[in-house]
């Protein structure tokens, strides 16, 4: 059984990382960094969307900017089906 990771890197999903940039609530003028990281789909990132709805909706330190990288780490073309068999004695 394949992992959960595994197939969704099957269905086009990349590792996707935002840097995030907030402001303290009770601080303004500082800026604080979170980094997420998970699977998503680029270039629509409904995942990562998801998060920063959430953030804006329930949590007080409001969003300055976010940077993000995305990586698709299996690409149609890097996996091909072999059946075979190894056996080690």
């Amino acid at each position: 059984m394949a992992s959960p990771e595994f197939e969704r890197q099957m269905q086009g999903y990349g590792l996707t990382t935002a840097h995030i940039f907030y402001r303290l609530p009770d601080f303004q003028s500082l800026l604080q960094t979170y980094v997420w990281q998970d699977y998503d789909l680029a270039p629509e990132f409904p995942g990562m969307r998801k998060f920063l709805d959430f953030w804006e909706a329930r949590l007080d330190g409001r969003l300055h900017s976010v940077r993000y990288a995305h990586k698709t780490l299996i690409g149609p073309n890097e996996w091909r089906r072999i059946d075979g068999e190894i056996l080690l004695h």
